[in-house]
């Protein structure tokens, strides 16, 4: 079974930023799914470079992925920076459900 772009980032939904409780698409942590390569490349970015929930989250992807992609590697990038821009509607009405606000 091949697996698309759109399977990838819909088992990534359920991968939980621990500070913000939304997952890392809806917060535009996704910038880039290679799934031309072997490993696939999942380029991915953070609220700040410092932030020290990386291993959490790349937990929570290995179990989220199982299944989906057998081989990959998360490529953290921190430029351009990531801003609340990048923020889908949908994580803007999670974020806003649970009292932050843009």
């Amino acid at each position: 079974m091949t697996m698309s772009t759109t399977d990838v980032l819909e088992a990534l939904r359920e991968v939980i930023d621990p500070d913000l409780g939304v997952n890392v698409v809806d917060l535009g942590f996704v910038r880039e799914i290679d799934l031309d390569v072997t490993p696939a490349v999942l380029t991915m970015t953070l609220t700040s470079p410092a932030c020290p929930l990386t291993g959490v989250m790349e937990d929570q992807m290995s179990t989220a992925l199982a299944g989906t992609l057998s081989a990959y590697e998360v490529r953290w990038v921190f430029r351009p920076a990531w801003s609340p821009s990048q923020i889908t509607d949908e994580g803007r009405v999670q974020l806003a459900a649970i009292g932050f606000r843009l």
